[in-house]
């Protein structure tokens, strides 16, 4: 998988967030003049290689969905090598979670909020 698009309302105030509070890296910030928009993508730091393009929304339909894209279901999944620094490092920048952490069979799992309200699991992964 390439990248997955997340609905947004505003370019800028998504790059603040991801970039700025959960540390992603910008891979890609460009201007399509014949769409009007921006080609943005945005990726945690790290070996992984897929990346989320930030589409602001072109319409009222689109509009509707930017703080529910997932039907009210965890959406996105963050992976981490260090659980304790990534869940530490969140709270200290400001990120809501809304699940405290669990030690499930799978790994040690939390789930926050985006800026916008969707849900992602902050996810160590048990060893296999």
């Amino acid at each position: 998988m390439a990248h997955i698009a997340l609905v947004v309302g505003n370019y800028d105030e998504a790059i603040d967030f991801y970039v700025g509070r959960l540390g992603f890296e910008l891979v890609k910030d460009t201007y399509q003049p014949e769409q009007d928009k921006r080609w943005v993508l945005v990726r945690p730091r790290g070996e992984g290689t897929t990346s989320i393009l930030l589409a602001r929304a072109s319409s009222d339909h689109q509009a509707r969905y930017i703080s529910d894209q997932a039907g009210g279901r965890v959406f996105l999944f963050l992976s981490t090598d260090d659980f304790q620094r990534d869940y530490a490092a969140y709270r200290a920048a400001g990120i809501e979670f809304v699940r405290e952490p669990k030690v499930a069979d799978y790994g040690t799992v939390a789930v926050f909020k985006d800026l916008y309200g969707n849900l992602w699991d902050l996810v160590q992964f048990a060893p296999s």
